[in-house]
């Protein structure tokens, strides 16, 4: 199973950007799909996850800014995250629990907030 993220860049206080995730290879089910965040010197952390039955999930430093929705592309999520700040500023991996609870992740992409 691989995980193909892209969508991260530069960005000014304020602006918005999208990400987005696709899995590949030998899925049978995806259980969990979503977006973790790592800045320098910190542990990484969840910024949303999108359930097999619909249900997103953020914690409250993103919630109201970013909405995380599956695809029409099979096995794709995208995070769109609005009215970004420079703590946003952080690498964000794609990651996916699938089949029987495997976990993977994809290579991290940076996303900076800075005027």
């Amino acid at each position: 199973v691989q995980l193909q993220a892209s969508g991260g860049g530069l960005v000014q206080p304020g602006g918005s950007l999208r990400l987005s995730c696709a899995a590949s290879g030998s899925i049978h089910r995806i259980n969990f799909m979503g977006w973790y965040r790592q800045a320098p010197g910190k542990q990484r952390d969840l910024v949303a996850v999108l359930s097999h039955n619909g249900d997103a999930n953020y914690p409250d430093s993103v919630k109201g800014r970013f909405t995380i929705s599956s695809g029409n592309a099979k096995n794709t999520v995208y995070l769109q995250m609005n009215s970004l700040k420079p703590e946003d500023t952080a690498v964000y991996y794609c990651h996916a629990d699938v089949n029987y609870g495997m976990e993977y992740w994809g290579k991290g992409t940076q996303v900076t907030v800075s005027s």
